[in-house]
């Protein structure tokens, strides 16, 4: 039987993941994309290299993030963050959340331990996407 999660519970299934699916608008369609993440203080954050997936988010930077728990069929739990994009531009605020990023997921390739480094980089998008609502379901 499917139960709706309180706003708490949803929060702690995003915070306790390590990636989800973000959903943005490309050319008026929905897009969906994997993505990694570190959530601090109401706002989800992450990096990327230039491509589609920011240029949608630039383009519309109404998104969401779904993080799903599976068991099996029928014990799940589903929760989304809704909120608006926002790149990250301060080098010093790009470095604090990439060397977050890095602790967070110490195999992310050599590349991106250099931008961790050199925040100035400019081929890396550091973003993050500020929470204004969240939803959850659970089966099971």
């Amino acid at each position: 039987m499917s139960k709706v999660l309180s706003e708490k519970e949803a929060l702690a299934l995003i915070t306790a993941g390590k990636s989800g699916h973000l959903g943005c608008v490309d050319n008026g369609e929905p897009y969906v994309v994997p993505l990694s993440y570190v959530i601090e203080e109401g706002s989800i954050y992450s990096h990327s290299l230039p491509g589609r997936k920011i240029d949608a988010m630039r383009t519309y930077p109404r998104v969401c993030l779904q993080v799903g728990q599976i068991v099996d069929d029928f014990h799940w739990r589903s929760a989304i963050a809704f909120g608006d994009f926002e790149e990250i531009r301060v080098p010093s605020d790009r470095r604090s959340i990439l060397s977050k990023l890095l602790a967070r997921f110490p195999l992310l390739t050599p590349v991106e331990s250099v931008m961790a480094r050199d925040a100035s980089a400019p081929d890396s998008v550091v973003f993050r996407i500020r929470i204004d609502r969240i939803t959850g379901v659970a089966e099971g």
